[in-house]
């Protein structure tokens, strides 16, 4: 028998498989949830929608990573941490500009397309779900699909207060919420990629 690590490389393909599928659906939601979120003129979607784009990024680094050796999986679990980072201060800017200048969301277009968007990612987060304590690029997976689960569902609520109120305001103040979700996971994911550093240090 040679000295092969089959069970690494078995393991690697189950992973990269597993990031095309993610991949694929987050980049198709995006498309969807940007359009129908400019559209519909909701802050809540086009934040999710963004939030979509930057999760299919860390999944095409995560891909780069898989079968690479731990500094290039923790390298890639940082900059995909930054990345979420930039994402939300631009996300930030924009809300900013709506407070000023104003909005006017439609309500059932939130609610409905948000929902769709929540079955997708609960359905990646399942996919996800037991490499959320293996190696440190698929936990910034899985921490990532979790925090769009939440997302979903307060743009879903924003939708249904948006209809009830008759205001923007919840709207803006659900997609400031989505901000604070992607910047404490970025800064979990990032602290995390820095306490595997140490651990291969020592």
């Amino acid at each position: 028998m040679s000295n092969c690590d089959c069970s690494v490389e078995i393991e690697s393909r189950n992973q990269s498989r597993l990031l095309w599928v993610l991949l694929a659906i987050n980049g198709v939601m995006f498309v969807v949830e940007i359009s129908v979120g400019i559209l519909a003129e909701s802050m809540g979607l086009i934040a999710d929608s963004l939030d979509m784009l930057a999760d299919a990024a860390v999944y095409g680094i995560g891909l780069y990573a898989v079968g690479r050796s731990q500094a290039i999986k923790i390298t890639a679990a940082t900059v995909s941490g930054f990345f979420q980072v930039i994402l939300g201060l631009g996300i930030l800017a924009e809300i900013a500009r709506r407070f000023v200048y104003g909005s006017d969301p439609e309500p059932l277009l939130m609610i409905s397309f948000s929902v769709l968007a929540l079955v997708a990612n609960v359905i990646c987060l399942a996919l996800i779900s037991k490499h959320r304590e293996g190696e440190i690029h698929m936990r910034a997976s899985w921490i990532f699909s979790k925090n769009d689960v939440i997302a979903n569902t307060g743009v879903i609520i924003a939708g249904v207060l948006v209809h009830v109120m008759d205001s923007r305001i919840p709207d803006l103040l659900i997609g400031s919420l989505i901000v604070l979700v992607v910047l404490r996971g970025s800064f979990t994911i990032i602290r995390d990629a820095k306490n595997e550093k140490h651990k291969q240090q020592s």
